[in-house]
């Protein structure tokens, strides 16, 4: 409410009348009966990976927390992404549908790929800076996933094997 004799010239100033009680620097604190009722909150980390944290429960057909490092699924579809602004280029990724039932985004590193659909992949976390939604990577030489051929250094990054 607006005090009596007080001139108000615009309804901006009215709502900042009504709502001063709020932009007082009181620090607020909660009682003790309210911490009872209502307990803080444990603040978790949020996980980069979703899609490798949970695994599904085909009984109860509920998610369930099974972490694991690699998951295998079949590529639905196999296409090329622009990357964000600064940079240029045809980023080869590829849908894929993991045993757990996610349906993810996941990026084929190395020059060259043999990827198609229906494609067997493992895949692992790890997101491509420049693409949205590219939260994962396929593991090169691996089921399907032929190595990156020619090779010579990184190669166990590419699944190349030693050339002679």
């Amino acid at each position: 409410m607006v005090p009596i004799g007080v001139r108000v010239t615009s309804f901006v100033a009215v709502r900042l009348l009504e709502y001063s009680h709020f932009l007082t620097d009181k620090i607020v604190m909660p009682t003790f009966r309210q911490l009872l009722k209502n307990p803080r909150k444990i603040a978790r980390a949020k996980t980069k990976s979703p899609a490798l944290t949970f695994g599904i429960n085909t009984k109860k057909n509920r998610p369930v927390y099974y972490p694991s490092s690699f998951k295998r699924g079949v590529c639905i579809q196999v296409r090329t992404m622009t990357p964000k602004k600064p940079n240029s280029a045809l980023r080869k990724i590829a849908r894929v549908r993991l045993t757990n039932g996610n349906e993810v985004t996941a990026y084929i590193p190395g020059i060259g790929h043999n990827l198609q659909e229906h494609s067997v992949v493992v895949i692992r976390g790890g997101r491509v800076k420049d693409l949205p939604g590219v939260r994962y990577h396929i593991v090169r030489g691996v089921l399907d996933a032929g190595a990156v051929e020619g090779r010579k250094q990184q190669r166990s990054k590419y699944g190349a094997k030693k050339s002679k």
